[in-house]
């Protein structure tokens, strides 16, 4: 005789992250209801049966979160499908990394950017999930072109630089780190205009190249 076919739920949460008042912030919500009521929390929705994964999480960023038709590039993560990460019933959750420019409030009420610093306390297993997906913007920043995906259309060498300060917390030599990303090939394309919004010399305005993974790649680990 067969065991029957466990039925388990299966979520998408998305970590949706950005620089903000010169902070990474991520896009929570402050639960009001058990369980963890008063806690802060991923938005997050449940897979209908019609839906594939990106699907999905196309549908939750857009519903859940607010951000219908943002310029949000969203990527799978992992799964989370330990036992215990719900209390209230076995819920498989397949988490989602979104990286974003500076966007305006969410269209829900209840969504608010949060610095990820002031994020030390989280429902379910939310606050483990948004630490893997900042590893994870950090590295990206390492060996791909999704630094720009933090900046506008139309952005300066230093504000891609204060994005990667941001991310990953430590200061750069801005001399270093221009002749890096210029030298990159395929990451930055100059447009052709200038900007004197920060103050002191017209600053060369670039958008962002093809290139999907940098070469030489800008290595944390390395010294400037």
């Amino acid at each position: 005789m067969t065991s029957p076919v466990p039925r388990i739920p299966v979520s998408v949460d998305l970590v949706v992250l950005t620089v903000r008042a010169q902070a990474l912030s991520a896009l929570v919500w402050l639960r009001d209801r058990p369980p963890y009521e008063g806690h802060w929390a991923l938005s997050g929705g449940f897979i209908q049966l019609d839906e594939d994964l990106p699907a999905a999480a196309a549908r939750v960023l857009a519903e859940r979160a607010g951000l219908p038709g943002a310029p949000v590039h969203l990527e799978q993560l992992q799964t989370y499908g330990y036992p215990d990460r719900d209390p209230r019933q076995r819920v498989l959750s397949v988490a989602y990394l979104g990286l974003a420019p500076d966007l305006p409030a969410s269209t829900e009420a209840h969504m608010s950017w949060q610095p990820v610093t002031a994020l030390t306390s989280m429902a379910f297993d939310h606050r483990r999930i948004m630490v893997d997906g900042i590893e994870r913007a950090r590295a990206k920043l390492e060996y791909s072109s999704l630094g720009a995906a933090f900046c506008p259309p139309e952005f300066t060498v230093a504000d891609l630089r204060r994005v990667y300060e941001i991310v990953w917390g430590r200061p750069l030599d801005p001399r270093n780190f221009h002749r890096k990303v210029t030298n990159a090939e395929g990451f930055l394309i100059p447009t052709g205009r200038t900007t004197t919004r920060d103050g002191g010399r017209p600053a060369k305005l670039y958008r962002r190249g093809p290139a999907e993974l940098l070469h030489p790649p800008m290595l944390r680990s390395l010294k400037d």
